[in-house]
């Protein structure tokens, strides 16, 4: 499997953290831990299934999840994906994002029909991956709504990263000064998240960096787990393995 990563053009750098084109001559099985970010997806080429739900759609927005995902690819599969910022997707989509959590939807839930039709034409066509990219751009730069960022949401971000998704959201409102049922409308809108679930999802991929020889339990009480069993139930409906397991396995991201 080949990976290649292209860095958005200024304008869409505040939004979009990547582009990533993904490709695998064989078939493959991958597993994809929850991450904080928006992702959408064009098929290029070649088939992708998802455990339980089979063949995936050629044009996907993927919400943010607290379990992980098992993907397999076809032989001579290609996506294009592209990675938003924690907050940047509700730049180009209106619809409240949080209504993806768990889940993905087919693009022309969002887009225009003919409009997506248009894109995924100029995509088969396109000479090379460069130009797949450009044409991704161009799209978005268009989809762009330009609204000013909400400065509140992004104070909290800044707060649970920095907490490692380990604080209180009473406390976090606390610092924000403002109710809790207006900030969680706010939040989830824009993120796709609920505050909680988004501090769940830092606090356990957080835990995973720090793997540093620390033993299994002192990891768990350094991200605020007081119950071991608690703590292996969240690890292993995150990863799809035990603690054990997961650090022996020879590859995970």
């Amino acid at each position: 499997m080949r990976i290649e990563k292209y860095i958005p053009v200024a304008t869409l750098q505040p939004f979009i953290k990547s582009f990533m084109i993904i490709e695998s001559d064989y078939a493959v099985q991958n597993q994809i831990l929850p991450d904080t970010a928006v992702v959408m997806a064009f098929r290029l080429r070649g088939t992708v299934m998802e455990k339980d739900q089979g063949i995936l759609p050629a044009t996907v927005l993927g919400g943010l999840r607290k379990s992980y995902r098992s993907l397999a690819y076809a032989a001579n599969t290609a996506n294009l994906l592209i990675v938003f910022r924690e907050d940047g997707a509700a730049a180009f989509f209106k619809e409240p994002l949080h209504e993806l959590f768990g889940a993905s939807a087919s693009l022309d839930n969002f887009i225009r029909r003919q409009q997506l039709d248009d894109i995924t034409e100029q995509l088969a066509s396109a000479p090379d991956n460069q130009a797949c990219i450009d044409i991704i751009q161009r799209f978005l730069l268009t989809a762009w709504k330009q609204a000013k960022p909400d400065l509140l949401v992004q104070e909290a971000l800044r707060s649970i990263r920095q907490a490692n998704g380990n604080l209180r959201i009473k406390e976090l409102l606390q610092e924000l000064h403002i109710s809790q049922d207006a900030f969680e409308k706010r939040f989830r809108k824009i993120t796709g998240a609920s505050p909680k679930q988004f501090a769940s999802i830092v606090r356990l991929r957080s835990l995973i960096g720090r793997a540093d020889g620390s033993t299994f339990t002192e990891l768990a009480y350094e991200a605020g787990y007081f119950d071991q069993a608690h703590f292996i139930k969240d690890f292993k409906s995150f990863t799809g393995k035990t603690p054990g397991e997961f650090y022996r396995s020879a590859l995970y991201w």
